[in-house]
């Protein structure tokens, strides 16, 4: 276990995101630290599919075992997830894009 500096600013950003969420600080800066870690690894995956790998990793230490950074690196989205939100657009609806929402 090492020590990591931070500004002023982002332990405070740190220390409320960790109050709101019943997390210690400690707890929330590792929580975003995996969270960018694996949107690095994964420019792919979108919010909710890393939330649904985070979740498998917490399965797998609750029965004993822990995902390694290999199994991190080599996890992919589930494909259906994409299709399902596929499916919930309306046929012919075009996507917006940030541009269309200013």
């Amino acid at each position: 276990m090492g020590i990591v500096k931070i500004s002023d600013q982002m332990h405070d950003n740190v220390r409320i995101a960790g109050s709101a969420l019943n997390r210690s600080i400690n707890a929330q800066a590792e929580h975003w630290m995996l969270l960018g870690m694996l949107s690095e690894l994964h420019p792919e995956m979108n919010q909710a599919e890393i939330s649904r790998l985070l979740v498998r990793d917490q399965l797998a230490r609750e029965h004993g075992g822990v995902l390694s950074i290999r199994e991190l690196i080599d996890a992919r989205p589930n494909p259906a997830s994409k299709e399902k939100t596929r499916e919930k657009a309306a046929p012919g609806a075009r996507r917006k894009t940030g541009k269309e929402y200013a």
